[in-house]
């Protein structure tokens, strides 16, 4: 495992993180969970050298926050980062536009939800604590900024960030310039590739730290759906694969296949173009099974695309707008 230098936080993160919505289950998750695979595969992560897990209070509704607990608890010598999220008061991914602070995050629940994430991951102070969706209206109101300085003060965390919405990557650069956000979470991939255009090149003129999720596009890039691909009732990906997404994604992906080098697979291609990246701190796909640990992982060699294959893969960035199924 390679580690890289986590913005002006100065922490040495393992450049492959763990993403751990997968893991937490329930109601508006995905299926198929199993704690006891789940914690084998976290293991294994560490024994491999993955030192940064990303996690939120709604996966599971802080399941996966004790899952981490619990590993923390296993590994008490060993130096691992934990991030995770307060959820939106109003539980809308992402705001609706025109969403007030007070209806998102007021100060009440930025500090309830603080101390529910401390006592589930078991920590006194957590490492990054980020908010989960973000819009830059808010920027202005102090009452984020006062409550952000408060748990820092108290210590009960090192570093706050901001998830930001999908498909928004420039919906946080005011918030940057405030110097209170010391991490963005953004989606980045081979398909999302406008996280380039201005938020990456305001994250290292600032030294934030970058972390990228959903880098095989919540699993179009693994090659492994087609048009006809369902999951169990309940599971979130039927409401975000719906037709008029799956299928250009299955197709889009589908073309992608063909460029892919000898020797590769398209999971292995989709983490190494994210990895090419200087501004990218840390990539968390999201490990539910220890299969997927060792093959995420082992892309952690150093290794970088020709740049051919890079100048190919440029051709398959996808502009999409935000839309009723994109939450």
């Amino acid at each position: 495992m390679l580690y890289r230098r986590f913005g002006r936080i100065g922490w040495q993160v393992s450049e492959v993180g763990y993403g751990m919505w997968g893991v937490g289950g329930g109601p508006g998750g995905w299926s198929g969970a199993d704690d006891s695979a789940s914690l084998d595969a976290l293991q294994l992560s560490i024994e491999l050298g993955c030192n940064f897990f990303d996690t939120a209070w709604i996966y599971g509704r802080g399941h996966s926050e004790k899952l981490v607990g619990d590993l923390l608890q296993r590994n008490k010598g060993k130096k691992l980062y934990v991030a995770t999220k307060i959820p939106p008061k109003d539980r809308n991914w992402p705001p609706p536009k025109g969403a007030r602070l007070e209806d998102v995050f007021p100060p009440d629940h930025v500090t309830e939800y603080a101390q529910r994430s401390l006592e589930n991951l078991r920590v006194d102070s957590i490492d990054l604590l980020q908010f989960h969706v973000w819009e830059d209206a808010w920027v202005n109101d102090e009452r984020w900024q006062r409550s952000v300085d408060d748990l820092k003060s108290k210590g009960l965390i090192k570093s706050m960030g901001i998830s930001i919405n999908r498909w928004e990557p420039s919906n946080c650069i005011k918030a940057l310039e405030t110097g209170l956000i010391d991490a963005v979470q953004v989606i980045y991939n081979i398909f999302d590739q406008a996280p380039e255009d201005e938020l990456f090149k305001v994250c290292q003129k600032r030294d934030i730290a970058v972390i990228a999720r959903v880098p095989f596009d919540e699993g179009t890039l693994t090659g492994t759906l087609t048009k006809d691909t369902k999951w169990p009732e309940g599971d979130w990906r039927n409401s975000y694969f719906v037709p008029e997404n799956l299928i250009p994604s299955v197709e889009r992906a589908d073309r992608l296949k063909q460029i892919v080098p000898k020797g590769m697979t398209l999971p292995e291609l989709a983490l190494r173009f994210i990895l090419q990246h200087p501004a990218v701190s840390t990539v968390i796909p999201g490990m539910r099974q220890s299969r997927n640990v060792r093959s995420n992982i082992a892309v952690s060699d150093g290794a970088r695309l020709p740049p051919d294959v890079m100048a190919e893969l440029r051709k398959h960035r996808w502009d999409r707008e935000p839309t009723s199924w994109s939450q």
